[in-house]
């Protein structure tokens, strides 16, 4: 059975940092690409970035390229989203995904975590 478990959400202030965290289990990790989406009250979920299986490829959204960094730890099976610069338009549910696919739309992605709160204040 296959889980992804996102954590590391949380109120931060605008201009501060966040790292979120995504478990997986079930899965042969490397074989995966893994990607982090978000999804902001009242809008379509929106892709972030994403990183190859063996991490030599990285993809992001120009909405935060330069700010946000993905990467991945094949020891403890985690890819982690590293957030600096934070805005309030960055608040969201964020949630990672794997998938065969380095792609940026959802049907690249067969596995989906839970998500986790991210709220900036200004």
């Amino acid at each position: 059975q296959v889980q992804l478990v996102a954590s590391g959400g949380g109120l931060v202030q605008a201009g501060g940092s966040l790292r979120l965290s995504c478990a997986a289990s079930g899965l042969t990790f490397s074989n995966y690409n893994m990607g982090w989406f978000r999804r902001a009250p009242g809008k379509e979920r929106e892709f972030l970035a994403t990183i190859s299986g063996r991490a030599t490829l990285t993809y992001y959204a120009d909405s935060v390229k330069g700010r946000f960094t993905i990467s991945r730890d094949h020891a403890t099976n985690t890819v982690y989203l590293q957030m600096n610069s934070l805005k309030p338009e960055d608040t969201a549910v964020y949630s990672c995904a794997a998938g065969p696919k380095l792609g940026r739309f959802d049907y690249d992605y067969t596995y989906w975590g839970q998500g986790t709160q991210v709220t900036v204040s200004s």
